[in-house]
């Protein structure tokens, strides 16, 4: 496990309204080699939350070989359900987060767990706004995807909830040269 690549990525996801047109932002830095490489894209409706994990699903995605990963991101909604164990018990009880709610975003934290079970993965939670170069560098990516046209639709948000049963959002993200 010790020669793996050490990989930093850095996530944002941004709405414009909540719901609306929602763009993620994603920067990969490779601890090995320096490198670094800027990933965005977005969808005409979708929620800020969604958008928060489609950045680090897409982030984990773009890796080729199996990975040590450090993903931040300024999301809680995301750092805490993976680090505090929150999305492990809502899918051991039938994707439920109590007896009364469902949990929502199902399509994303299967195909989340999925990708994370090919890496060694960590969240760390940054603070947003507050002048983190790779944060703010993340948001802006997001924001200008929200904003930008011909966006994808998401094809696992549904108003209020998110079916179990739903297709994954899959619209490959923009490269940005850096």
């Amino acid at each position: 496990m010790d020669n793996m690549p050490v990989v930093m990525i850095y996530t944002d996801g941004a709405c414009v309204g909540n719901p609306g047109p929602g763009g993620y932002g994603v920067i990969l830095v490779s601890q090995s080699s320096n490198r670094r490489r800027e990933l965005s894209g977005g969808f005409r409706m979708t929620t800020n939350n969604r958008m928060e994990m489609m950045a680090a699903i897409v982030g984990l995605e773009a890796l080729q070989l199996r990975c040590r990963v450090t993903i931040y991101s300024d999301s809680k909604y995301l750092v805490d359900s993976i680090e505090l164990g929150w999305v492990h018990k809502w899918k051991s009880n039938g994707w439920r987060r109590n007896a009364k709610e469902s949990a929502v975003n199902v399509d994303l934290w299967e195909r989340l767990l999925d990708i994370r079970s090919q890496h060694v993965v960590d969240f760390e939670w940054v603070k947003g706004h507050s002048g983190h170069p790779e944060n703010d560098r993340c948001d802006e990516l997001a924001e200008s995807a929200a904003r930008s046209g011909g966006l994808a639709e998401d094809t696992g948000y549904v108003p209020s909830r998110v079916r179990a049963d739903s297709s994954n959002t899959t619209a490959r993200p923009k490269v940005v040269a850096t």
